[in-house]
């Protein structure tokens, strides 16, 4: 007798334009790491544990008794085979593996698509399925490979993870880009320039430049979002997060939503731990990952070039409120900054959102343990707080995330042209990102309007990476993706696939930061095992 296991469905029964599309929202609902049989903030979209802490963005903040061990562990790069995070990214992004694997068999069974529809669906499976495997491989680098053909009934199941599945990938990426449409009837579904996109980032993970170069060229220069809009640089950096939700700049984002009937479920669960700590702030809890010194330091500018100092930019701390109560007097920094700085933390005495001036010492659940700063990308503004956050819970919300935007594309094309030497066509790319950096309608402000802070951010002069040289240019291209992307989950396998992970942690970062926060005392990271988990 067989019998239909409980719980499942019968594969037959989905074999329908309606089953393969309710298949193919639930393949797209993983994009939010909750769901299925795992997820919570170990699996956040942005990735902000694996790609952002560990790669020294942020630390874990809070007290070092809230939830320490695993985290610390983390901290430190000491990955240990019985932590609880690992497993949870893991079965998360598995079970994105295993829905968009079920749509593809799904779809040779149903006999009321036409030809055209069973194409596009199986690409939009196969980007996802591209996508989370592109997690997978960042992450844990030797993984299986499970595709379609393999499930219980054919009793194959059994699948080493010594093959390399960077082809498998681009396979899955190539195909989507080849047969998704420019436009879709969703704004939020993945086009062909999204399928491009992340087949050139793919590319760049795999050191193939030249390959990645040309894909680059056209996403920049003809992509379109779904909905058929010219990609284009948001005209202020802050709009990327508070701005209108799934803008020109925007490739691919995971959406969210709040009070939609379904308790919070379809909020932003990832980062909700991921507030400042303390009265009369968005959330109110619970004061995670929190900016580091390196990070806020990376944002000092010269006072007459406005450019970054990419060598000697932790000589010294950005002055802050470190040990200074919020009912002490606290006077910001007067020193030149990029303007980028304030949109990404939160520090003292600079108006955070609608929120008013950051009080400092009372949003920070422990400045002794996580520093004075506090995060701002995923935070909300006062006045939305009714339509953006959950009834459920005020700290699940339904902010946006973008997990790849224009400005992300322009620095990787930046970095393909350094290595294939086109150094003013890499000054260029840069630039583009520096200019809508110096707008001036896109800085924080104080109520009168004036800038907060002394706000210096300037172009790189024509010929400047050329003088330079490579290398020289290679380090100020990584260095803006440093400062653009700062707290958005990329940090780490940047530093991966450069190459540079072990100089710029144990030679720049560790000391540092070691002179203020004592678990990173007497730790290293150690090159050639560190680079992936466990």
């Amino acid at each position: 007798m067989n019998i239909q296991p409980s719980g499942a469905v019968d594969e037959s029964l989905l074999a329908n334009k309606t089953g393969v599309n309710s298949l193919l929202i639930g393949a797209y609902s993983l994009l939010d790491g909750v769901g299925g049989v795992s997820g919570n903030v170990e699996s956040s979209p942005d990735n902000w544990i694996w790609g952002s802490m560990v790669g020294g963005d942020g630390n874990k903040g809070s007290t070092p008794s809230d939830n320490a061990p695993d985290m610390q562990e983390l901290e430190t790069w000491k990955y240990v085979p019985t932590s609880t995070y690992e497993p949870v990214l893991w079965n998360a992004r598995y079970e994105g593996v295993l829905r968009c694997n079920e749509i593809l068999r799904v779809l040779k069974l149903a006999k009321d698509m036409s030809t055209a529809d069973t194409t596009e669906i199986g690409a939009e499976a196969r980007f996802l399925r591209g996508h989370y495997y592109f997690d997978l491989k960042k992450n844990f680098n030797n993984v299986p490979y499970i595709d379609e053909t393999m499930d219980y009934t054919n009793r194959n199941w059994h699948v080493s993870n010594t093959i390399n599945i960077w082809p498998k990938i681009e396979a899955d990426f190539k195909y989507a880009m080849t047969n998704l449409p420019a436009t879709q009837p969703q704004i939020a579904r993945a086009n062909k320039y999204a399928a491009e996109a992340f087949l050139a980032k793919a590319y760049m993970f795999e050191q193939k430049f030249s390959q990645a170069t040309p894909l680059f060229t056209d996403v920049i220069n003809n992509g379109v979002t779904a909905s058929g809009a010219k990609y284009a640089l948001n005209a202020k950096f802050s709009d990327n997060f508070y701005g209108p939700r799934n803008g020109n700049e925007a490739i691919f984002t995971c959406q969210f939503s709040a009070n939609d009937g379904s308790s919070g479920s379809d909020a932003n669960l990832g980062d909700a731990l991921n507030f400042p700590s303390g009265a009369n702030a968005p959330g109110g809890c619970c004061g995670w990952f929190q900016p580091t010194y390196s990070l806020v330091n990376s944002f000092k500018t010269d006072a007459v070039t406005g450019l970054p100092d990419p060598v000697n930019f932790n000589n010294a701390d950005v002055p802050n409120d470190e040990g200074i109560l919020s009912s002490q007097p606290f006077t910001p920094t007067s020193q030149p900054l990029d303007p980028r700085l304030d949109w990404t933390v939160g520090r003292r005495g600079i108006p955070y959102l609608d929120w008013g001036p950051m009080p400092g010492y009372s949003w920070i659940a422990d400045q002794s343990f996580g520093g004075p700063y506090i995060g701002k990308k995923t935070a909300y503004y006062k006045s939305l707080t009714a339509s953006m956050t959950d009834a459920s819970w005020g700290n699940l919300t339904s902010v946006n995330l973008t997990i790849m935007r224009l400005s992300d594309v322009i620095l990787m094309a930046a970095e393909c042209e350094v290595e294939v030497g086109s150094l003013d066509q890499a000054e260029t790319y840069v630039n583009m990102i520096r200019t809508r950096a110096a707008n001036p309608a896109g800085f924080v402000t104080n109520p009168d309007g004036s800038p907060a802070a002394n706000y210096v951010v300037k172009n790189y002069p024509a010929g400047f990476f050329t003088t330079q040289g490579q290398a020289n240019a290679r380090t100020y291209v990584q260095f803006e993706r440093k400062i653009e992307l700062a707290m958005e989950g990329h940090r780490f396998y940047d530093l991966v696939r450069w190459g540079t992970a072990d100089y710029e942690l144990n030679t720049v970062f560790i000391p540092h930061e070691s002179q203020k926060f004592s678990l990173l005392k007497g730790t290293s990271f150690e090159k050639g095992k560190a680079e992936y988990f466990p």
